[in-house]
């Protein structure tokens, strides 16, 4: 196989493994802000970037497993802060969609710098929990 098909390969095992995980916190949160739930319960933010971290990080920590077929095996140490750091670019790409959300179509999804930062911690959290308990397949 070359370099191209190995890419493709390894992006649809990915995706057939692990995408199911962040695609429906995403489908969560969609649902939330079409049916009003997060203006009804404002607490409901707190769960969805706490499991947003762990689907993202599971997704990324499957990537990394998968990739290994193709570029050798990577120490599970270096593996673990990848998806770690990997996911906090992630939920910080998410902080900027939220911010430009609310100033180009005036949503309200930000509350402050507090509600950044606890956005941010929780989708850490979520990292640092999915990084303690993930199990090689």
């Amino acid at each position: 196989m070359n370099n191209t098909q190995n890419f493709f390969t390894w992006i649809i095992t990915t995706l057939r493994e692990a995408a199911w995980a962040p695609l429906s916190v995403v489908l969560f949160y969609g649902l939330g802000l079409a049916l009003g739930w997060y203006d009804l319960y404002p607490a409901l933010d707190i769960p969805s970037h706490l499991m947003g971290g762990m689907a993202i990080t599971y997704f990324y920590r499957s990537a990394i497993q998968n990739s290994q077929k193709y570029i050798g095996e990577i120490p599970n140490p270096i593996q673990i802060l990848f998806a770690f750091t990997a996911t906090g670019t992630t939920a910080i790409l998410w902080e900027f969609y939220e911010n430009l959300s609310d100033y180009l179509l005036q949503t309200q999804h930000v509350f402050g710098l507090n509600d950044t930062l606890k956005d941010l911690a929780l989708g850490l959290l979520g990292a640092l929990l999915i990084s303690l308990f993930y199990k090689k397949r």
